[in-house]
């Protein structure tokens, strides 16, 4: 056996139950995955930074040539379904505390989106009471009660297959660090973290019970990074003695580089590969990062008025799955971010409607199946899918070959229309606010206004008025939109707020002003808000790569 070059220790404090998921053979395991993996990852994470670069100096985003004998090839066929993965008519999604996997578990839905990622705030003990919540789920011994007294246990005779969504290549988990031989200390990478505890703890257990481990793979740029994920699997088959496709990721499409990779993020994931997802929130957010400095082409409107249907997000649907069913992939629908109230039936009732005409739309288009943020909705969403599918598992089948997409239209921004209001960039600034202070006190999946917001809503709206501010806008009501005056907004939100003891608006503030008015842009409010976050490292540790620009 090859000595290992890397030390993974523990730098966070312990919890009740934590040594379950830190033994020392996990913490090996995670240290096999760095030696093999974390240098290629920070030269992909350096290749994002040159391809932002190339974009803000005017060079637009293109089909790749070198690539053409991929998507003109058209034999290939990637891996497809895995056990359970058949039928993914409705997936329900949510952050891995015990009450979300409870409930995510007898909701009814076909599949349960694990998240370890958007909707959780990476404290330590979300990061690994999250890994203890599907430990138990997957060994059917998982129950909670809340401080007020609520008793959950999973009651559903049939659960959903547990999709678990790492996190991104671009963040790091501070409380276990990585030494190498030269004695060089750094956080240990977030997303191989994620991905290694659950498949290292969880893999052969969910092969026996007739499922698999199962992935989302998150913010995803280029097929040479869905190579790398390509490589992590098949080194982890190998040392836990999997198969090779035992492993099954499917391929969120929520940046604009990927969109016009499509083809060969699949032909590098061919041999685990289940299917895409049109990731619309981070989707849009990515496309206001790329070009928020190329002038008025590229202005977006409220962020309310960018809907489904504007022309740019129809032809990035569209072309998803025309691409999915050719290659047998599965094409599964966004999240409408609406959520019922019961405490207003009227707002519960449009918003059902709206989340129906939504999934209509998606099954409608040749979508297999589409995401809903509470069990609420589950139902609502699967009399959509239902009307379209029937009793087939998916519509796989359906070719969309009267789909042609260019380039130009992936990126007809302006096209979109709609306009800049106050009322607008006040939204903006209270949901960017409100989500980064539900962050920093570990919640990363939050209610706002009748709506589900979390960290890609919260980019979208802090990265508008970045945009809006640099590229001179003025609302239709005539507010030029400058620094001072997001300044003065965001003083009045704070002054509005009920105000609660613990809660953490003061540092929220100073965030969401790094982030949105600050000269230079953080390509994610997420790594300037993780050193902020609960987390409490025992001792501070390089991060490492950092991804900050101008």
């Amino acid at each position: 056996m090859i000595a290992l070059q890397t030390k993974v220790e523990i730098n966070g404090p312990t919890h009740e139950r934590f040594e379950e998921i830190l033994t020392d053979e996990a913490l090996s395991f995670l240290a096999r995955l760095h030696d093999a993996f974390a240098l290629c990852r920070e030269e992909l994470l350096r290749g994002r930074a040159v391809r932002r670069r190339r974009i803000a100096e005017g060079k637009d985003l293109d089909f790749l040539e070198e690539t053409k004998h991929i998507r003109e090839d058209r034999s290939w066929r990637v891996a497809g379904a895995g056990p359970g993965l058949e039928d993914r008519r409705i997936e329900i999604t949510g952050p891995t505390d015990r009450k979300m996997t409870i409930n995510a578990l007898n909701s009814g839905a076909q599949c349960w989106l694990a998240d370890f990622e958007d909707a959780l705030a990476p404290s330590w003990e979300n990061v690994i009471g999250g890994q203890l919540s599907l430990y138990d789920a997957i060994r059917g011994q998982i129950e909670y009660t809340s401080p007020e007294g609520k008793h959950y246990s999973v009651t559903a005779e049939s659960t959903p297959t547990i999709i678990a969504r790492p996190r991104g290549w671009h963040l790091v988990e501070s409380h276990l660090i990585c030494t190498d031989v030269t004695g060089e200390e750094r956080a240990a990478i977030g997303a191989l973290v994620d991905f290694g505890l659950y498949a290292f703890h969880n893999a052969k257990l969910l092969v026996e019970q007739g499922s698999g481990p199962y992935f989302y793979l998150p913010k995803l740029e280029s097929h040479l990074e869905a190579r790398l994920w390509d490589e992590v699997f098949h080194f982890t088959e190998e040392q836990l003695g999997l198969p090779v496709g035992t492993i099954r990721a499917t391929v969120l499409i929520e940046t604009i580089p990927a969109a016009f990779q499509m083809e060969e993020i699949l032909y590098e994931l061919r041999d685990h590969c289940a299917g895409l997802n049109a990731g619309r929130w981070d989707y849009i957010f990515s496309v206001i990062k790329m070009h928020r400095t190329r002038g008025c082409s590229f202005i977006t409107p409220d962020r309310a008025a960018i809907t489904m249907t504007v022309p740019f997000m129809r032809a990035y649907t569209e072309l998803l799955v025309r691409t999915c069913h050719a290659r047998g992939a599965h094409a599964i629908g966004g999240m409408s971010a609406f959520i019922p109230n019961r405490a207003n039936p009227e707002a519960s009732a449009a918003a059902i409607d709206k989340v129906r005409e939504d999934k209509r739309r998606e099954a409608g288009d040749g979508f297999d199946g589409s995401w809903v943020a509470h069990p609420g909705l589950v139902e609502a969403a699967r009399v959509e899918f239902d009307a379209v599918l029937g009793e087939r598992p998916n519509q796989v089948d359906r070719q969309r070959d009267d789909v042609r997409v260019t380039a130009a239209e992936l990126l007809a921004v302006q096209a979109a229309g709609g306009e800049v209001t106050d009322g607008g960039l006040l939204t903006n600034v209270s949901i960017g606010l409100r989500y980064i202070e539900s962050w920093l006190r570990g919640v990363g999946a939050a209610a706002l206004d009748g709506l589900m917001e979390d960290a890609a809503t919260a980019e979208i709206s802090r990265s508008q008025i970045w945009q809006w501010i640099n590229g001179g806008v003025s609302t239709v009501e005539g507010t030029r939109i400058t620094a001072s005056h997001v300044e003065g907004l965001i003083d009045r939100v704070l002054v509005d707020m009920p105000r609660h003891p613990g809660d953490r608006f003061d540092e929220a503030a100073v965030l969401m002003r790094e982030v949105s008015i600050g000269e230079n842009y953080p390509t994610f409010l997420t790594i300037s808000a993780y050193e902020r976050c609960v987390a409490t490292p025992l001792r501070p540790v390089s991060s490492g790569f950092q991804d900050v620009e101008g």
